[in-house]
């Protein structure tokens, strides 16, 4: 599937910590006149049946592509994947979110338990609230903690509370990025490294990343998305073509603002393949 087209390949619901339901992205999507939109909840694909059904009833054309965001482990790095045109109602694939699901469970009882040390108490529940039908995430912690005026803004709440060694911060226990790539594999899909650029890696670790990503089986990666900087892009694009990978785009988007949208300045070099390359788009 190689002709031209208007497409985002990295998006959120309220499933997971996106603030559109799956209507209203779909809606978004249409006002942002986008041919193909591919939802990539975290650890999760709760959306996808519900934006499939309420575009069946819309006039517009518009490719609703399964996928998922997967949180693994890599030196202590939390390194995204991405499943991308994947089968979505596969059993083991659903079986395997669903642990990812108990992990994110875990985690949030550990952080709310930290918190209620440092005098912050009862905030599971203002957390989950916010958090609706959602995975409860650290976001939705920070959120909560601004709610409550614990801290200012969501960058004080992990500057203090969430971010890394701080006070309520626990160690994640995702999967290693092997282990992802093979549960999307097996569902049909592709796997993308998300952001590749925003992983806080020096340009040596960078390549090792990709490098042990390639060799894992992942077939593409994220060259560009809003407000990437020129030079950084073309480094990406680079790497893209050194080690053999696809090349995705997406905005990475959660909620509409200023500096992110769907489908804008998500271009990339012509030189490199697609990952969408090889997909069927279904009949409207």
């Amino acid at each position: 599937m190689r002709e031209k087209m208007k497409i985002d390949l990295h998006s959120h619901t309220h499933h997971s910590d996106g603030a559109l339901s799956p209507k209203e992205l779909v809606d978004r999507a249409h006002n942002m006149q986008l041919d193909a939109l591919a939802i990539t909840d975290h650890d999760t694909v709760a959306a996808i049946d519900e934006a499939r059904s309420y575009q069946q009833s819309q006039k517009r054309p518009l490719w609703i592509i399964a996928g998922v965001e997967i949180s693994t482990r890599w030196h202590g790095f939390d390194i995204h994947v991405l499943g991308l045109n994947l089968n979505h109602q596969d059993a083991g694939l659903l079986a395997r979110l669903a642990t990812q699901s108990q992990a994110r469970e875990q985690r949030a009882q550990e952080m709310s338990a930290k918190l209620a040390k440092a005098g912050i108490e009862g905030i599971y529940a203002d957390a989950k609230a916010l958090a609706g039908v959602g995975q409860l995430t650290r976001s939705h912690f920070a959120r909560a903690l601004v709610k409550r005026g614990a801290v200012k803004d969501h960058e004080e709440a992990f500057k203090k509370y969430l971010g890394k060694d701080k006070r309520a911060f626990v160690k994640p226990q995702w999967p290693e990025i092997p282990e992802a790539i093979s549960w999307i594999r097996e569902a049909g899909g592709k796997a993308v490294l998300a952001h590749p650029a925003r992983y806080d890696l020096s340009a040596k670790w960078l390549r090792r990343l990709l490098v042990f990503f390639a060799e894992s089986g992942g077939q593409g990666m994220e060259v560009t998305h809003p407000q990437l900087a020129p030079d950084l892009k073309r480094q990406l694009a680079s790497y893209a073509m050194e080690y053999g990978l696809e090349a995705s785009a997406g905005s990475d988007f959660h909620f509409p603002g200023r500096w992110t949208e769907l489908g804008r300045n998500l271009q990339f070099d012509s030189q490199l393949t697609p990952v969408w390359n090889d997909w069927q788009r279904p009949a409207a």
